[in-house]
Protein backbone atom coordinates (compact mmCIF):
# COMPACT_ATOMS: atom_id res chain seq x y z
CA UNK A 1 0.00 0.00 0.00
CA UNK A 2 1.86 3.20 -0.89
CA UNK A 3 0.98 6.09 1.78
CA UNK A 4 0.43 9.63 1.35
CA UNK A 5 1.66 12.65 2.52
CA UNK A 6 -0.03 14.10 4.80
CA UNK A 7 0.79 17.82 3.65
CA UNK A 8 -0.92 17.19 0.09
CA UNK A 9 -3.01 13.72 0.42
CA UNK A 10 -1.27 12.52 -2.75
CA UNK A 11 2.05 11.03 -3.71
CA UNK A 12 3.53 8.21 -2.95
CA UNK A 13 5.83 8.20 0.49
CA UNK A 14 6.94 4.58 -0.72
CA UNK A 15 7.55 4.42 -4.65
CA UNK A 16 8.39 0.55 -4.53
CA UNK A 17 5.41 -0.54 -3.17
CA UNK A 18 2.21 -0.73 -4.90
CA UNK A 19 -1.24 1.39 -4.51
CA UNK A 20 -4.02 -0.79 -3.93
CA UNK A 21 -6.88 1.46 -3.56
CA UNK A 22 -6.11 4.58 -5.87
CA UNK A 23 -6.82 8.28 -3.89
CA UNK A 24 -9.17 9.90 -5.31
CA UNK A 25 -9.03 13.83 -5.63
CA UNK A 26 -12.25 14.24 -3.55
CA UNK A 27 -9.94 12.69 -0.64
CA UNK A 28 -7.29 15.02 -0.89
CA UNK A 29 -8.66 16.23 2.35
CA UNK A 30 -8.16 13.13 4.59
CA UNK A 31 -5.38 11.22 3.82
CA UNK A 32 -5.50 9.85 6.97
CA UNK A 33 -8.98 8.76 7.22
CA UNK A 34 -8.22 7.19 3.26
CA UNK A 35 -5.10 5.63 4.79
CA UNK A 36 -7.44 3.63 7.66
CA UNK A 37 -10.08 2.53 5.28
CA UNK A 38 -7.50 1.38 2.80
CA UNK A 39 -6.19 -0.09 6.09
CA UNK A 40 -9.16 -1.68 7.51
CA UNK A 41 -10.45 -3.19 4.09
CA UNK A 42 -7.43 -5.06 3.85
CA UNK A 43 -7.53 -6.01 7.26
CA UNK A 44 -11.09 -7.52 7.61
CA UNK A 45 -9.99 -9.42 3.69
CA UNK A 46 -7.57 -10.82 5.47
CA UNK A 47 -9.30 -11.62 8.76
CA UNK A 48 -12.11 -13.26 6.38
CA UNK A 49 -9.72 -15.66 4.54
CA UNK A 50 -7.75 -16.79 7.97
CA UNK A 51 -10.97 -16.97 9.63
CA UNK A 52 -13.03 -18.75 7.07
CA UNK A 53 -10.43 -21.76 7.95
CA UNK A 54 -11.63 -22.46 11.29
CA UNK A 55 -15.43 -22.07 10.63
CA UNK A 56 -15.83 -18.13 11.89
CA UNK A 57 -16.51 -14.90 9.59
CA UNK A 58 -14.79 -11.58 10.72
CA UNK A 59 -16.57 -10.47 14.13
CA UNK A 60 -17.71 -13.81 15.54
CA UNK A 61 -14.17 -14.48 16.80
CA UNK A 62 -14.43 -11.11 19.01
CA UNK A 63 -17.53 -12.06 20.29
CA UNK A 64 -16.12 -15.47 21.26
CA UNK A 65 -13.18 -13.59 22.98
CA UNK A 66 -15.35 -12.11 25.22
CA UNK A 67 -17.38 -15.44 25.99
CA UNK A 68 -14.39 -17.15 26.86
CA UNK A 69 -12.83 -14.45 28.92
CA UNK A 70 -16.18 -13.75 31.15
CA UNK A 71 -18.52 -16.19 30.57
CA UNK A 72 -21.86 -16.52 29.90
CA UNK A 73 -23.37 -13.14 29.09
CA UNK A 74 -26.71 -11.44 28.39
CA UNK A 75 -27.13 -10.71 24.57
CA UNK A 76 -27.24 -6.88 25.46
CA UNK A 77 -23.94 -6.48 26.81
CA UNK A 78 -22.57 -8.52 24.39
CA UNK A 79 -23.54 -5.41 22.19
CA UNK A 80 -22.50 -2.80 24.58
CA UNK A 81 -19.43 -5.03 24.82
CA UNK A 82 -18.46 -4.93 21.20
CA UNK A 83 -20.14 -1.52 20.47
CA UNK A 84 -22.31 -2.95 18.10
CA UNK A 85 -26.48 -3.13 17.52
CA UNK A 86 -28.45 -5.52 18.40
CA UNK A 87 -29.59 -6.55 15.29
CA UNK A 88 -25.80 -7.19 14.13
CA UNK A 89 -25.75 -9.06 17.48
CA UNK A 90 -28.61 -11.13 17.15
CA UNK A 91 -27.58 -12.34 13.45
CA UNK A 92 -24.08 -13.23 14.96
CA UNK A 93 -25.22 -15.23 18.43
CA UNK A 94 -27.65 -17.19 15.83
CA UNK A 95 -25.10 -17.75 13.84
CA UNK A 96 -22.58 -18.82 16.17
CA UNK A 97 -25.45 -21.19 17.68
CA UNK A 98 -26.27 -22.55 14.76
CA UNK A 99 -22.39 -23.50 14.43
CA UNK A 100 -22.80 -25.24 17.66
CA UNK A 101 -19.78 -22.69 19.27
CA UNK A 102 -22.83 -21.15 21.71
CA UNK A 103 -26.06 -21.99 23.48
CA UNK A 104 -28.70 -19.68 24.83
CA UNK A 105 -29.61 -20.54 28.39
CA UNK A 106 -32.32 -18.82 31.01
CA UNK A 107 -30.82 -16.41 32.80
CA UNK A 108 -31.32 -16.96 36.37
CA UNK A 109 -31.86 -13.25 37.33
CA UNK A 110 -33.78 -11.64 34.49
CA UNK A 111 -36.42 -14.22 33.02
CA UNK A 112 -37.11 -11.81 30.13
CA UNK A 113 -33.16 -12.14 29.13
CA UNK A 114 -31.27 -15.37 28.13
CA UNK A 115 -27.54 -15.93 28.50
CA UNK A 116 -25.06 -16.45 25.73
CA UNK A 117 -22.46 -19.36 26.69
CA UNK A 118 -19.83 -20.70 24.79
CA UNK A 119 -19.84 -24.51 24.36
CA UNK A 120 -16.90 -27.11 24.42
CA UNK A 121 -16.79 -26.93 20.76
CA UNK A 122 -15.84 -23.24 20.94
CA UNK A 123 -13.14 -23.62 23.54
CA UNK A 124 -11.49 -26.26 21.36
CA UNK A 125 -11.82 -23.66 18.85
CA UNK A 126 -10.12 -20.97 20.58
CA UNK A 127 -6.78 -21.94 20.52
CA UNK A 128 -7.26 -21.66 16.54
CA UNK A 129 -8.56 -18.35 16.89
CA UNK A 130 -5.54 -17.00 18.92
CA UNK A 131 -2.89 -18.54 16.15
CA UNK A 132 -5.20 -16.57 13.36
CA UNK A 133 -4.79 -13.63 15.37
CA UNK A 134 -1.11 -14.22 15.64
CA UNK A 135 -0.92 -14.72 12.37
CA UNK A 136 -2.72 -11.56 11.10
CA UNK A 137 -0.81 -9.40 13.53
CA UNK A 138 2.32 -10.36 11.99
CA UNK A 139 0.92 -9.97 8.55
CA UNK A 140 -0.13 -6.47 9.47
CA UNK A 141 3.15 -5.06 11.11
CA UNK A 142 5.89 -7.31 9.16
CA UNK A 143 9.04 -5.44 8.60
CA UNK A 144 8.22 -3.31 11.88
CA UNK A 145 10.61 -3.19 14.60
CA UNK A 146 9.31 -3.53 18.22
CA UNK A 147 9.62 -0.04 18.54
CA UNK A 148 7.61 0.69 15.54
CA UNK A 149 4.82 -1.98 16.11
CA UNK A 150 4.65 0.22 19.65
CA UNK A 151 4.41 3.41 17.82
CA UNK A 152 1.68 2.43 15.43
CA UNK A 153 -0.43 0.88 18.32
CA UNK A 154 0.11 4.21 20.09
CA UNK A 155 -0.90 6.36 17.56
CA UNK A 156 -3.94 3.99 16.40
CA UNK A 157 -5.11 4.22 19.91
CA UNK A 158 -4.80 8.21 19.95
CA UNK A 159 -7.03 8.31 16.49
CA UNK A 160 -9.82 6.05 18.20
CA UNK A 161 -9.35 8.19 21.20
CA UNK A 162 -10.11 11.29 18.92
CA UNK A 163 -13.17 9.24 17.39
CA UNK A 164 -14.67 8.34 20.64
CA UNK A 165 -14.85 12.00 21.91
CA UNK A 166 -15.99 13.33 18.82
CA UNK A 167 -18.87 10.71 19.02
CA UNK A 168 -19.90 11.68 22.46
CA UNK A 169 -19.79 15.01 21.44
CA UNK A 170 -22.78 15.09 17.93
CA UNK A 171 -22.32 19.11 17.55
CA UNK A 172 -18.48 18.55 17.63
CA UNK A 173 -18.20 15.68 15.36
CA UNK A 174 -20.87 17.61 12.01
CA UNK A 175 -18.94 20.91 12.96
CA UNK A 176 -16.48 22.81 11.14
CA UNK A 177 -12.19 22.74 12.44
Amino acid sequence: MTQSTPETGKGPAEPEQEVTVPVPAAAGGGPVSHAIFRLARLHRMFAGQLLRRIGLHPGQELVMMHLWELGAQRQADLVRLMDSDAATMTRTVRRLEQAGFVRRRPSPTDKRASLIEPTAASHALRREVEQVWSHLEDLSTAGLTPDERTAALHTLERLEQNLVRAAADPDGACGEK
